[in-house]
């Protein structure tokens, strides 16, 4: 009798799969860290360090030491409490093995061990375990030193008692498992500013983070917490008052600690966490916050006739301008909305957080009347700003409703209307400009010409913004609208990207686009809809073939591989030195094109970086030049 099978892609009881143990996280990595490129091999290291960060907020920790290995592989240990080792009683194994091996297992499911903490699933050092080539945990509790190993998830050997002990911790030992990750060689720059924002979030915590590749080391310890914190990130701008305004408040349930700042500029740069954790989205405390600051800021402005009565009161908008803040909440039962824990849900927070910043800041202004001066003053300068704004801002959002919205007349627009299918390259001058409209391909490319450098809005209000031309017309052409009116939902590209010359003149002007949207229309950034042309630095030709090489490593292996004899090499300047072909062959054509896309891992480092290269001050400019002279490329000389 023949064996019977079923028909291809019949769906029968035999295709239900079990995945049994840690085998569900070496079988869809990106649901527990995210991805298996350079995001998630950090979140490794972050997923430890944050159980350790989670000791010192209960109190029992304050050393914390990472170390990156030679062979990628990374050690840290505290001197926390330690994990407990006695035999589990629901599980009958050692406790240690238990929160290694099995996931959803943890101490932060209830409030006994734990006030507060940012382990919420306990899925965290299973997970780094089960993705990991090897991993060694050693626990220094009880008077002893215990010792366990794992492989992929795998427990090798019995839980061992291997020494004797004054001190207390744990020691995790891992090296991630090249099969799972893309690359597994970390970053120490990336690493390093999670470190120092851990810190300065948690008051009093000593971080010491050594890279044996590179013979490195940085210590992050800041009695002054979040105020450092504050002051750390202000220190490239001119502060208003000084030290910040630092405002905490506790309950049985929460503790909140706000600290905030007044610059010279005109950016708003607030940064929000619930239990160390960065809720980028926002939510009730961040919420909390913006209502409380423009109350007080309205309510002093009236009482002390800076105000008149006949003036409508500051926005929220006005209130922000040149404020720098940091507002770090701790609860012991955070309800993040989504799996990626960017926004807090938890609808208490926002009274709570209103009432917290609403008595400090009231207080802090009466008790210092000419800081509360300046700060009011500068509020009411970005209202009659916003004002001259608005009006600018309606002349570009006014839609003709015989033309469908009024494009600018220089954006050549491409046919298909599915939104998810089209592109746009900013294109640096009416030469590439020119170029780029005849090799595009008219059916999903637009091309929008620039003329010159935009604005540098980091030294700029919103009115001057505005009437740049090259800002409106890209504003008109992309479709979201601008700053508080800005709509994803409305984009009218999938792609944006920026196409400018590979030398000097071009890479400024790259920085001023992505200055303006991580500014101004920093979703674009953060839904991944921003992206950087690769144009060739180089065309050589021999005979009839053309060959195009993108940097000078790359330029040597094709000389390598067509000979050096009977050849013609050109090195391009800019975009218009090559025709439409050309132009379309090497950084238009999706088949051909290289695009890099523009990322945004940490939002505190990115502001550090545009802050710092676009801001007023010149020292820590050419420090950082001085810095980096040696890590650059392809520089015109």
């Amino acid at each position: 009798m023949s064996e019977q099978k079923s028909p291809a892609g019949q769906y029968t009881e035999d295709q239900i799969q079990v995945l049994e143990g840690l085998e569900a996280v070496r079988k869809r990595p990106g649901m527990y860290i995210g991805s298996t490129g350079p995001r998630g091999l950090h979140h490794l290291v972050y997923e430890v360090v944050d159980n350790s960060i989670d000791e010192a907020m209960a109190g029992r920790c304050n050393l914390i030491e990472v170390i990156l290995h030679k062979d990628n592989s990374v050690t840290v240990t505290d001197d926390g409490q330690g994990i407990p080792v006695g035999v589990h009683t629901k599980m009958g194994i050692p406790t240690l093995e238990v929160v290694m091996t099995v996931l959803h297992s943890g101490g932060k499911f209830n409030n006994d061990a734990y006030k507060f903490s940012g382990g919420l699933h306990g899925v965290g050092v299973s997970v780094v375990n089960a993705l990991s080539e090897w991993l060694e945990a050693t626990v220094h509790i009880n008077g002893h030193v215990y010792r366990q190993e794992y492989k992929r998830g795998i427990t090798q050997c019995p839980l061992t008692q291997v020494g004797d002990t004054k001190r207390t911790g744990l020691t995790v030992h891992f090296k991630p498992d090249a099969d799972i990750f893309d690359e597994v060689e970390f970053d120490y720059d990336t690493l390093r500013s999670r470190f120092r924002e851990m810190a300065f979030l948690n008051r009093g915590v000593c971080i010491e983070f050594t890279d044996e590749r590179q013979d490195k080391h940085d210590r992050f310890h800041y009695d002054g917490g979040i105020v450092s914190f504050v002051e750390y990130l202000n220190k490239n701008r001119e502060a208003l008052h000084s030290p910040p305004i630092y405002i905490q408040q506790e309950t049985d349930a929460a503790s909140i600690e706000v600290a905030l700042q007044y610059n010279d500029g005109y950016v708003e740069n607030i940064h929000s966490f619930a239990n160390n954790i960065n809720t980028h989205e926002g939510g009730s405390h961040l919420s909390g916050f913006r209502s409380a600051l423009t109350r007080v800021i309205n309510d002093y402005a009236r009482k002390n006739n800076i105000l008149k009565d006949t003036e409508p009161n500051l926005s929220g908008e006005d209130v922000r301008e040149g404020l720098c803040a940091i507002i770090s909440v701790k609860l012991s039962e955070p309800q993040f909305e989504g799996q990626t824990k960017t926004k807090l849900g938890n609808s208490e927070m926002r009274g709570l957080t209103d009432t917290a910043v609403r008595e400090g800041l009231s207080a802090y202004l009466e008790e210092h009347p000419g800081e509360a001066r300046r700060m009011v003053e500068k509020s009411v300068k970005a209202f009659q700003a916003r004002e001259a704004a608005r009006k600018a801002r309606e002349l570009i959002q006014r839609k003709n409703v015989l033309d469908g919205g009024g494009l600018p007349g220089k954006l050549a627009d491409c046919s298909e209307k599915d939104p998810r299918l089209c592109e746009i390259f900013i294109v640096e001058g009416d030469s590439a400009g020119g170029s780029a409209k005849q090799g595009r391909d008219r059916q999903y490319q637009a091309i929008l010409p620039l003329r010159g450098k935009i604005l540098n809005v980091e030294k700029a209000r919103m009115d001057r913004i505005l009437a740049n031309a090259e800002i409106r017309a890209m504003i008109t052409a992309f479709g979201t609208g601008f700053g508080e009116d800005f709509d994803l939902d409305r984009l009218r590209y999938d792609k944006i990207i920026c196409m400018t010359d590979a030398d000097v003149d071009g890479s400024h002007i790259r920085i001023l686009l992505l200055t303006f949207f991580y500014r101004y229309m920093r979703p674009l950034i953060e839904q991944g809809h921003v992206y950087i042309a690769q144009p060739p630095l180089y065309m050589v030709k021999k005979g009839r073939a053309e060959h195009y090489a993108y940097s000078d490593a790359q330029l040597e292996r094709v000389l390598d591989e067509i000979g050096r004899e009977g050849i013609e090499v050109q090195r391009y300047k800019g975009l218009g030195e090559m025709d439409a072909d050309q132009l379309a062959d090497t950084t238009m054509d999706k088949d051909k094109r290289t695009l890099l896309q523009v990322a945004m891992e940490d939002a505190v480092m990115a502001d550090e970086t545009f802050s710092l290269l676009m801001g007023d001050k010149v020292e820590p400019r050419r420090a950082f030049i001085e810095e980096n002279a040696t890590m650059v490329q392809n520089l015109d000389v």
